[in-house]
This record gives structure tokens, sequence and C-alpha cells, in this order.
């Protein structure tokens, strides 16, 4: 099944939404880099993620969901412009009922992805294979490095477009992703719209307002 195109669908679905889970977490523990403690209490969360057991083990199914969910999208753009190799006589998108950015998954997901291998080479590898100093609490201090990347204006500026480039994915995706597991219904389908459009919109701005305020508060 997973040969088909509704199961690559399927996988594509179910590896979406965990990396949505994923997101909240993530964007929970950075929040926390804003708590004026010196970064206390940032280091000693970053810690726990990075340290605990469960959470270790569920960072290998994180990487293997995005990897499936990059392959299977990759796949599933490749299948489609083999279904049409020429492609329309005529294009009109204004007229189109899909927004400009379901239209354009590929070309987000790209930036995404880009983005994704900036920041875990600017966080994730020193974390796991350089190591930190040790802050006064016996953890690891990540915190000064945290905000000596957010204070460089055109990391800052990178990482705010790639936002940006996950805000537009998940707006389509997130949806979408739901209708592909079947859950379609007069009822709870504008829910789930009305839902996803909130969550991308709150978590995105989110993630940018964290880089954007250290940036100003460290040149002010």
């Amino acid at each position: 099944m997973l040969t088909s195109t509704i199961g690559k669908k399927l996988v594509m679905s179910a590896t979406g939404l965990f990396l949505c889970l994923f997101l909240v977490i993530h964007l929970t523990v950075n929040a926390l880099a804003l708590v004026p403690d010196n970064g206390a209490l940032f280091n000693e969360w970053a810690h726990f993620m990075g340290s605990n057991f469960f959470i270790r083990a569920m960072e290998i199914v994180l990487f293997l969901g995005i990897i499936a969910h990059v392959v299977q999208s990759a796949v599933l753009t490749i299948d489609n412009r083999k279904a049409r190799p020429v492609g329309y006589g005529v294009n009109n998108p204004p007229s189109n009922r899909s927004p400009w950015y379901s239209r354009n998954m590929g070309i987000l997901g790209s930036l995404i992805l880009f983005f994704l291998i900036v920041h875990l080479r600017q966080f994730w590898v020193i974390s796991r294979f350089v190591g930190y100093p040790m802050d006064p609490n016996g953890y690891p201090n990540q915190y000064p490095d945290f905000i000596v990347v957010f204070s460089n204006v055109w990391y800052v500026a990178l990482y705010v477009v790639g936002v940006a480039a996950l805000l537009y994915h998940l707006l389509h995706g997130f949806q979408s992703a739901w209708r592909t597991l079947g859950v379609m219904h007069s009822k709870w389908t504008p829910v789930i719209k009305g839902f996803g459009v909130l969550y991308s919109v709150l978590l995105c701005l989110g993630f940018a307002i964290i880089p954007v305020y250290i940036y100003f508060t460290q040149h002010s």
C-alpha cells in the first residue's frame, strides 16, 4: 500500500502531523530564553530535552519522520510530473480556487529544508557533538550561543524567512493531512480548517518574535 499514491500521501500526513506536535514543544523551549533569568530555565529545559531517554528516542523518530516526509514529498512531486509531462496550455492562477501556497508546496518545502539544515548545523550539531561549558547550575550553557546567533541580523532575517515559508506550508499541510486521513465531515472540517489557521499563525508568529526580540534587545 505504501508504494501507491494513497499510501505515500498517508505517510506524508502522519509524519506531517507528528512534526506539528514537535514544533509546539520546540517553540515552548525556545520561549524560555525570554525569561529574565540569564538563561537558567532555558538551559535546564534544553538539558532535559537532550538527556531524557524517551525524548532522545523520539528524536530518532523525529529525524525518521522528517526524512520520510521529505522523501515522500519528492516522490509525489515526481509522480505528478510524470502523470502530466506537458503542462496546461493556459494557466490563470487568479482564477484557481486553491491558494498559491497550495500550488507551491514543493518550493516552500525546499526553503524549509534549507533553513532546517542551517539551523541544525548552528545548534543541534554543537549540542550533540561539540558541547557547551556548564552554567552555574550544572547544565550545558547554550543560552549565550542562542543570544549571539540571534544578535546577527542576517541569521535573524534567514530565520524569519524560514518561518514565513513554514507558515504557508502549514496553512495548506495541516488541513490537507486530516483530509488525507479521512477526517472529512460537514461539521468537523470547518473546525479543523479554522484550528489549522490559528495554529499555523500563532506558532509561526511565536517562532518569529523570539529572534526579532532578542536582536533588538541586544542592539538597543
